[in-house]
């Protein structure tokens, strides 16, 4: 009995939550050990269903850096880095269409309809979602997003559907390029006006000291996340994260959000209480009074001392 009761005031205490994101598109990056774990995996496809069938708009971006490497091997070709970048070579590009779209992408809507859910699978070329252009010189068909159209999501959310994306996209000319999931993730939050957008990662969130959980940043500002990266604080790959977290705000995101995928219904926890468990980012502090509902986030005078 004590058991049900506190689902009970568990569901009670969630309601107001649930009123305010009723209607509002969540886009979620999805990868990391979220996408390694069985049971963690298992969870977060929970999590999307539950969010989709309490009235919210749940997008999914995801990676699959692991299986590409894997199916690399498999092929005897040999992954090759530059600046954190896959270079990415028309062989190479091949195999991460492949898995990105043809298995990844389809596992996961396999593993929300079982769930209950209603997924789509898509990649950034159908109904020309996402247009595509060089990253750089020097590692291939790697992309940034050059323009975005939203249409076959906003009919995909109409009828009910959760849109499930591999970050997989085509320039004018059709060729394919392998874009970073973060970035996709970030680009579309912005081009639907997104209420939230959720970076599932390895990590705790943003911290003080890298090595420190216990240093966690659990509240944010843009001008604040500026500052700790010019002074250090937020160094490595953390960066560009934050910096697609940054644009996204910037181009009219409410809130975007770094969270562990390694804490078992991270998504739910994060979204439905007060404290979450990550860094939730806004654009200004003045325009968001409940980022102090959080715990201490960045005390001034820490932030003086860097």
């Amino acid at each position: 009995m004590l058991d049900v009761t506190n689902r009970v005031q568990v569901l009670s205490e969630a309601l107001p939550y649930i009123q305010q994101f009723a209607g509002r598109t969540i886009v979620v990056k999805y990868g990391g050990a979220a996408m390694k774990d069985s049971t963690l995996k298992d969870q977060v496809i929970r999590d999307v269903v539950f969010m989709a069938c309490v009235g919210m708009r749940p997008v999914l971006v995801h990676g699959g850096g692991p299986e590409i490497n894997s199916w690399l091997g498999r092929l005897g070709i040999e992954p090759q880095f530059k600046n954190g970048l896959r270079v990415t070579d028309a062989a190479t590009m091949e195999v991460v269409e492949m898995v990105l779209v043809g298995r990844v992408n389809k596992e996961i809507v396999e593993l929300i309809n079982q769930a209950g859910g209603s997924a789509v699978g898509l990649c950034g070329k159908d109904g020309n979602l996402i247009k595509a252009r060089p990253e750089q010189e020097g590692v291939g068909f790697v992309g940034e997003v050059n323009s975005v159209d939203t249409r076959i999501l906003d009919s995909l959310l109409k009828g009910g559907h959760i849109p499930v994306i591999s970050s997989v996209a085509a320039d004018e000319t059709g060729q394919a390029y392998n874009i970073n999931a973060d970035t996709v993730a970030g680009e579309l939050a912005a081009a639907m006006n997104a209420e939230k957008l959720i970076l599932l990662t390895d990590t705790s969130g943003l911290l003080m000291d890298y090595k420190d959980p216990s240093t966690l940043i659990s509240a944010l500002d843009v001008q604040e996340a500026r500052e700790l990266i010019n002074k250090g604080v937020i160094s490595g790959g953390m960066i560009p994260k934050v910096k697609c977290c940054v644009r996204s705000l910037a181009q009219g995101v409410r809130a975007a959000h770094i969270i562990d995928g390694r804490v078992p219904h991270s998504l739910l926890l994060e979204i439905f209480s007060d404290a979450g468990i990550g860094t939730k980012l806004v654009g200004s502090r003045l325009m968001n009074p409940d980022l102090d509902e959080r715990q201490p986030a960045l005390p001034t005078e820490l932030l003086k001392s860097l």
